[in-house]
């Protein structure tokens, strides 16, 4: 008691005078142009300071503002927004997917740790003039699927109606004005969304039916996801129907996407085993075209790219991307890994190819974090493809010069 007695003045009298001119302390010790909370930090440009702590502050896509845009921030205008959907009770092997949307933004830490300009593609996004910001998750139950998918759905489509931060520029060789190329005739804001199963993407092309109508779809994944929900699971209910192998089956029916005009490229393209030959019919029917993972050895990236690119043209398109595109060698941590896929260098190179394309929105899905090593190998992953993603939408506007009668 006596050694207490004696100490206790002692460490009041310390925390009063360490308390004491604490703001002034800080303002002397603190270095020149010190940023004090890094997610707040601007982007640096040619020849400014990077390597900062990109490790400090709260945790947001590539360290974006974050934005409560879904609730008391809904008038703050922007131009790509990224938004989670932690969502994976679709999913028919390891769960998990609920928690991708955290470990993405986990693994996008360092994205500009040296300053964010993408060489290949010569860009910028960060500095790029758009407004970038990450809206959070979009709050899910994980206790009834048909509710959870409505909540996904209008979410997305929440932000997806929200007016840009920006107007549409003038075309870059012309310099006449764009007009949107939406089908409401309404310039639109992007969303990136983190999933979540792949289950998802079912209400976020419902959402985005209301502002593009049918879309075309660039699917980069493992699998078919167009599966007859009596082959998939079997179809014990209406919800059991809908789920991370069957939404592009509804989607084809429900009228969603451009049938025809869209294909799935999962990454090293379809490698899975199938029920039988029926399911590529089935394939066919919901509007698909296939390039099989091992093509990469015949055609090469360029080959995929140009497969992909002249299918698409220049219509809206929508980007939908499973990480067991990517071999579980370099993406261990998803639901159904797939042996034999494309390395993470691929599916980017091929994601590049993608330049000048309009990808009105895009996702990616079924990162699960648990089953990822400790370097976090799938997280990185997912948001480098990402980063692949976000400098090809800042390339291209989504406007076309109007065409004259």
């Amino acid at each position: 008691m006596i050694f207490k007695s004696k100490l206790l003045p002692l460490l009041v009298l310390s925390l009063g005078t360490a308390s004491v001119g604490h703001d002034d302390h800080d303002k002397d010790q603190m270095p020149l142009d010190y940023v004090r909370f890094p997610y707040e930090a601007a982007y640096p440009g040619d020849d400014s300071v990077t390597a900062d702590a990109v490790f400090a502050g709260i945790t947001t896509f590539a360290k974006l503002p974050w934005v409560q845009c879904l609730t008391k921030e809904k008038n703050v205008p922007f131009d790509i927004a990224f938004l989670g959907a932690p969502f994976d009770t679709g999913t028919s092997y390891r769960p998990g997917a609920r928690f991708g949307p955290a470990g993405i933004r986990a693994g996008s830490r360092r994205l500009t740790l040296y300053g964010g300009y993408n060489v290949p593609l010569e860009v910028n996004p960060f500095l790029s003039g758009l407004k970038l910001v990450d809206c959070g998750d979009i709050p899910v139950t994980p206790y009834d699927n048909a509710y959870a998918i409505q909540q996904i759905e209008n979410g997305h489509r929440e932000l997806l109606h929200r007016t840009p931060f920006s107007a549409l520029p003038n075309d870059s060789l012309t310099g006449a004005p764009l007009e949107p190329i939406s089908k409401d005739g309404k310039h639109h804001p992007r969303v990136i969304t983190l999933g979540g199963d792949h289950t998802i993407v079912l209400p976020l092309l419902r959402s985005i039916y209301s502002a593009y109508g049918p879309i075309s779809v660039i699917h980069f994944d493992s699998h078919l996801d167009t599966w007859k929900p009596s082959v998939f699971g079997g179809a014990p209910s209406e919800r059991a129907a809908i789920n991370h192998g069957t939404y592009f089956y509804w989607a084809s029916r429900e009228g969603l996407i451009a049938n025809g005009s869209s294909i799935a490229t999962p990454h090293g393209a379809i490698r899975t085993t199938l029920s039988g030959p029926a399911d590529y019919v089935n394939d066919d029917e919901s509007g698909f075209q296939r390039i099989e993972a091992r093509e990469i050895d015949t055609i090469g990236t360029a080959g995929i790219i140009e497969k992909i690119r002249k299918t698409v043209g220049d219509k809206p398109v929508y980007l939908s991307i499973d990480i067991d595109s990517i071999d579980p060698a370099f993406a261990p941590a998803t639901g159904t890994p797939e042996t034999g896929g494309w390395s993470t260098r691929e599916l980017r190179t091929i994601l590049r190819g993608l330049d000048g394309l309009h990808i009105v929105s895009a996702d990616i899905v079924e990162v699960a974090p648990a089953y990822d090593t400790n370097a976090e190998l799938t997280t990185m992953a997912a948001a480098d493809v990402l980063f692949e993603v976000l400098s090809v939408m800042a390339k291209t506007p989504l406007g076309k010069v109007a065409k004259v009668n």
